[in-house]
């Protein structure tokens, strides 16, 4: 007796060979940047950065009376003229994008030397353009069904890490096919990040006319309550630190620990780089070196900021001597240690 089978369907055979053809989808992620230094664009911006409850954690109906009826009207025009100090206008965009962009492309061509495997890079920003939407439907479009996310912050807070993952669960909630997907976690004791930090350093140090007598560690801050309610981030920056000394074999107390970036009345986590800056010139430290570790590309919080606002607060006061290191960024230290925490991450899957 002879079975007759039935025979395969044309759109099961098709798609039997899209699944063939699968990829593995690599997502760089940042903060994100406005789109220019206009008003508007920086309004636009900050509207959608200052409205997430994970960045700004206050009674969302009075916060959205404070927001769009002062800071919005105010704070564009400030912010602005920090970017223009620092924009890329060969590129017309700032510093970050461009730095994200080259990150994502040479990542892209480390793992491309294995023909092997078979992986598409892309890069997508928190807020601002190109979203985390548009980033991972790109990547799909591509046939990737496997997506490794990479936020791009070394240490873990609930304002930058957690709120990348709300906004990747919100659009995978309109997906009807989701893929699978992995997150590089949090690396600030990762043995890579510390031995590239240190390399960056001490090059950085090799490359001055002076030698330092204080090196300040300056990590991005926020506010003082997220750690007592349990966010790890301010434990993760001191053993950032911590390792990165030991890494140096320095004596204790010549790199310090600080925050930067506060906003508002509230207390934030303490040292204040300004005022830790500001200190020590008064205490007669005539040559200084500012590292900031809690940055994976050069920003206005790093360019502007550090660069230009706390270097004059220290030649200020007494202080001769001023440099700011730059970040990691796309540099070959910078995209060697990416390339294992990626690969390290990616295994099984290539």
């Amino acid at each position: 007796m002879t079975i007759a089978l039935p025979s395969v369907p044309r759109e099961i055979s098709t798609k039997q060979k899209r699944i063939e053809s699968e990829k593995i989808g690599v997502m760089l992620i940042n903060l994100g940047t406005p789109d220019g230094t206009d008003y508007q664009s920086m309004r636009r911006y900050l509207k959608e950065f200052l409205s997430d409850p994970r960045v700004v954690e206050a009674p969302r109906l009075m916060w959205w009376f404070i927001l769009n009826c002062f800071i919005l009207v105010f704070r564009p025009g400030k912010s602005a003229k920090a970017y223009e100090s620092i924009w890329n206008r060969e590129k017309n965009e700032s510093p970050l994008r461009t730095i994200t962009r080259n990150q994502a492309k040479k990542i892209t061509t480390r793992l491309s030397t294995d023909t092997s495997h078979n992986v598409e890079v892309d890069w997508g920003m928190r807020y601002g353009k190109p979203s985390l939407a548009n980033c991972m439907q790109s990547l799909q479009q591509k046939g990737c069904t496997r997506i490794l996310t990479v936020p791009l912050y070394p240490q873990y807070s609930a304002a930058t890490t957690a709120t990348v993952f709300d906004k990747i669960a919100d659009h995978m909630r309109t997906l009807r096919w989701q893929p699978t997907l992995r997150t590089l976690p949090p690396y600030y004791h990762h043995p890579a990040y510390i031995e590239a930090l240190a390399k960056a350093l001490v090059e950085g140090i090799k490359g001055l006319d002076f030698e330092p007598e204080k090196v300040v560690a300056s990590f991005h801050g926020v506010p003082k309550f997220f750690h007592e309610k349990g966010d790890p981030y301010y434990r993760q920056c001191l053993e950032t630190s911590a390792l990165l000394v030991a890494k140096l074999g320095w004596d204790e107390g010549r790199l310090l620990t600080t925050f930067q970036s506060r906003v508002g009345r509230e207390e934030w986590l303490q040292p204040y780089t300004d005022t830790t800056i500001t200190a020590l010139a008064k205490d007669g430290v005539k040559r200084m070196v500012v590292i900031t570790p809690g940055f994976s590309a050069d920003c206005v919080e790093t360019l502007e900021e550090i660069s230009m606002e706390n270097a004059e607060y220290f030649l200020e006061n007494g202080g001769e001597r001023f440099s700011a290191i730059p970040c990691l960024n796309d540099s070959e230290t910078g995209i060697d240690m990416l390339e294992v925490l990626i690969r390290n991450e990616l295994a099984g899957w290539i």
